[in-house]
């Protein structure tokens, strides 16, 4: 007779006292402890904007937009999720509250809800409801965080939905973890709990009491004596409250979470059987905080530089990829637009202190000028080059313009220029949308044999995600590759040119996609991979 899957369980994660305190890579951190005792993990984000997605929020202010495989644009905690997963998430993993208020909205226009005067408590609640149970159905373990914090209004509904599927799916299959900030006063030397004390009065006063609490921390602290405090305040058990501290490296919070029982605790409430295999995770802590004997320099010239979380899946792989070559990384970030007003010799000493160069992706006029000038000194002096989106579209633009096409640009910067090497991807330029209209998510990438592509997959076909709305002209594809440009990546669906690389050069590569959605800690990514060893070949010359 066939064994009955037990029920999914629920992990429910909420915050407290402020935003961005840790609960992202919190939630991650439990999925890899349960990952490693073989559980089948997922795990879902919901957002209390009323946005459809993250691919409209304004880079700066939010961060990161983090596409899925299937082409959805999400918050950047599904990065974290899935570098500590190892695993792809999909159109599930990600709900914003205007996705939902829109999708009940046209629900009850096409008279799905029979006439019932449509409120928040049962209809939006069982929406959220429905949707945890449908993204978590296949899984032993379904982890939910909830953005924001609690008693924010806008997350009202939503932590209400999380009270109600205790009861829904049964109260032994839920667990509430709730993640707090711990300031610290400078003046007094003292960490106050008092704002933490008041977030948990706050989650029960809903009807959720936390099972395990994580107070999280800037400053090193008594344990035993902060857990007996907080104990006092919240009746949270001591065994069950998880301290963390600022770590020389996030891939070291699973190892924390075992450490400290919470991991054990969690899993035996999963019912997982057997020890934890957390080998993965003491080399990648073994790797990421090792002094390595050479330093490299990495020039970033980039564009968003008022919130570098912009840029974190990049960061991660660039950082990764120093790792697995056995180098000390310093990352350098150039602010494009002062590059641009820079006069030829106050670039030239910005950029020559760099043993590498790259250009991540981006949108818009601002600053263009000053990467496609980084990207003209690094094909002028062989110095090792990374273009990535926008960033191989101006290494296109540049190498153009060494190469007999002085006035080359691209249709996003100048819609009537005469020689545009960069256009519009088809069907883009009739479109009046802006949100989830650009070419979204996973598509093949043919490597041309013998090219550096090639060399550095070692593979004749790779799947990689992306975010665009302009592509490299075909018109342009004889005359550029006569004088030199190689087009080493093509989608085999459309032809359409996702990798350029120019062979007579240390690394000179650009990719239409963004690699870094595939860098894992354990496992690099390759492009990066190649860029950071020859940055480290160069700076030896």
């Amino acid at each position: 007779m066939r064994k009955q899957k037990q029920p999914t369980r629920y992990i429910i994660v909420t915050g407290g006292v402020v935003s961005g305190s840790g609960k992202g890579i919190t939630t991650a951190s439990i999925g890899a402890c349960l990952k490693a005792r073989r559980l089948k993990v997922s795990i879902q984000k919901f957002d209390m904007y009323f946005n459809v997605d993250a691919g409209t929020l304004k880079p700066g202010k939010h961060g990161e937009v983090y596409v899925t495989s299937d082409g959805v644009e999400t918050d950047l905690d599904l990065g974290h999720y899935e570098r500590f997963l190892d695993d792809e998430l999909d159109r599930r993993s990600s709900v914003m509250q205007g996705a939902l208020i829109k999708e009940i909205i046209e629900k009850e226009r096409s008279g799905g809800f029979l006439g019932d005067d449509v409120q928040v408590i049962p209809h939006i609640t069982d929406a959220i409801q429905d949707k945890m149970i449908a993204a978590g159905r296949d899984s032993d373990v379904h982890i939910i965080e909830l953005g924001g914090t609690v008693g924010d209004y806008e997350s009202l509904a939503f932590v209400e939905a999380a009270r109600q599927l205790a009861y829904r799916v049964g109260p032994q299959n839920v667990l509430y973890v709730h993640v707090v900030y711990l300031p610290y006063l400078q003046t007094s030397g003292e960490i106050k709990t008092k704002p933490a004390q008041n977030s948990v009065r706050d989650l029960r006063s809903i009807g959720i009491i936390p099972n395990v609490l994580v107070l999280r921390s800037e400053h090193p602290s008594d344990h035993d004596k902060l857990r007996r405090k907080m104990h006092l305040f919240t009746s949270v058990s001591q065994k069950d409250i998880l301290i963390l501290e600022n770590a020389d490296t996030v891939y070291r919070v699973p190892l924390t979470l075992e450490q400290q029982g919470i991991a054990d605790k969690i899993a035996q409430w999963c019912n997982a059987r057997g020890k934890a295999n957390m080998k993965v995770w003491q080399d990648v802590v073994r790797r990421a905080t090792k002094q390595y004997a050479k330093t490299i320099k990495i020039g970033m010239i980039a564009k968003y530089l008022d919130n570098l979380d912009t840029y974190i899946s990049l960061i991660e792989a660039v950082r990764t990829a120093a790792w697995y070559n056995r180098v000390e990384l310093d990352l350098v970030w150039v602010d494009a637009e002062k590059l641009e007003e820079m006069t030829e010799s106050e670039a030239v000493l910005e950029l020559m202190k760099f043993d590498g160069i790259l250009i991540p992706g981006g949108f818009g006029e601002r600053g263009v000028e000053g990467m496609i000038r980084a990207a003209t000194y690094a094909l002028q002096n062989n110095v090792p080059y990374f273009g990535i989106c926008l960033g191989m579209q101006v290494m296109t633009i540049a190498f153009a313009r060494q190469n007999g096409f002085p006035h080359a640009n691209s249709k996003e910067f100048a819609p009537r220029g005469r020689q545009l090497v960069i256009t519009y991807l088809k069907g883009q330029k009739e479109l009046h949308m802006t949100g989830g209209t650009m070419r979204l998510g996973s598509y093949d990438c043919k490597l041309k044999k013998g090219s550096l592509a090639h060399q550095v997959y070692d593979q004749d076909r790779v799947t990689e995600r992306h975010r665009h709305r302009f592509e490299f002209n075909p018109a342009y594809k004889d005359k550029l590759e006569r004088v030199g440009l190689v087009i080493s990546g093509v989608c085999p669906q459309n032809g359409l040119a996702e990798i350029i690389e120019v062979p007579k050069h240390s690394y000179l590569i650009g990719c239409q996609f963004h690699p870094e959605f595939s860098s894992r800690p354990m496992r690099p990514q390759p492009l990066f991979s190649g860029f950071l060893k020859a940055a480290a070949k160069h700076s030896v010359q």
